[in-house]
């Protein structure tokens, strides 16, 4: 594996990681709303990756789609809630904001760990280049 593959690992990562940091913020942002154009409460989203396996030695991964958690909303009594139904239900979106910000530390994290390597990658080819001025 050359120094741009592993470059193009890292950065195909920090790519995902941050459409997923997105999504996370988006979800948080999110949590009250009970009204969207699409009608009913906001569906918290979630990130789908996928492999990249080109060639023999080459990889990464990629954003495969953004799909909408199918769990049904959370049910409040708020009979004064101007978005309440007929017995005074309003449906909540169904985010956990402990785990969502679970979820926005693993992927900063992640994110993290894949510039490391970026600059390990970049710091070996430097070294390399030196050894060949010697």
């Amino acid at each position: 594996m050359s120094y741009f593959d592993i470059m193009g690992v890292a950065a195909t990562g920090m790519s995902a990681q941050r459409i997923r940091i997105s999504a996370i913020s988006s979800n948080l942002a999110n949590a009250q709303t009970t009204k969207t154009a699409e009608g009913g409460p906001y569906k918290r989203k979630d990130v789908i990756f996928q492999t990249i396996m080109e060639g023999e030695n080459s990889g990464g991964v990629k954003v495969d789609r953004v799909v909408a958690d199918e769990k049904p909303p959370l049910l409040k009594y708020e009979p004064q809630h101007p978005d309440a139904n007929e017995e005074g239900y309003v449906a909540y979106p169904n985010i956990n904001p402990i785990e969502e910000m679970v979820n926005m530390l693993e992927a900063s994290r992640s994110y993290e760990a894949n510039t490391t390597m970026l600059n390990t990658a970049k710091q070996l080819a430097m070294r390399a280049l030196e050894i060949g001025k010697a």
